[in-house]
């Protein structure tokens, strides 16, 4: 093996080492709740009006797979808890909305309390429970744990 062989071959190892990390940190953080920087959303922004508790905004575009099991999972969340509503924008009609939050992709869900404050974020499919968990924050106003 000549000195070209083993430069090239341990060039292609630390791609493979980077993009397998980057590979498991996205899968880590994929669709989990995450807190964020207080922010008000009001109805016009939503074009919705909000839920009396709390309110589940989704980002979809039409073509993405896990938005359509995202509307599933936060539907589902809204017929178990009294007062909270989910409102579906489309991301691509919304590029003010999407700018102004930095949503880097579809889905991503944030969870307002009842004065439109954002208190949780997920980019991905989020899990139920999950939800849940960020609709008890909103709702009950208990301190991040961060």
């Amino acid at each position: 093996m000549g000195p070209e062989q083993l430069v090239g071959g341990a060039a292609v190892a630390v791609t493979l080492a980077v993009g397998t990390l980057a590979g498991v940190l996205w899968k880590r953080s994929n669709g989990r709740m995450s807190t964020v920087d207080t922010m008000v959303l009001t109805a016009d922004d939503i074009g919705a009006e909000p839920g009396e508790r709390a309110t589940l905004v989704q980002f979809s575009t039409a073509f993405c797979q896990p938005c359509r099991a995202t509307r599933r999972v936060l539907g589902d969340v809204t017929a178990m808890v009294e007062g909270v509503v989910h409102v579906e924008i489309d991301a691509e009609s919304r590029l003010d909305l999407v700018r102004r939050l930095d949503i880097l992709r579809t889905p991503t869900v944030l969870v307002l309390d009842a004065e439109g404050r954002i208190v949780r974020r997920a980019g991905g499919l989020p899990r139920k429970a999950d939800v849940i968990a960020a609709l008890g924050h909103a709702i009950d106003g208990r301190p991040d744990d961060r």
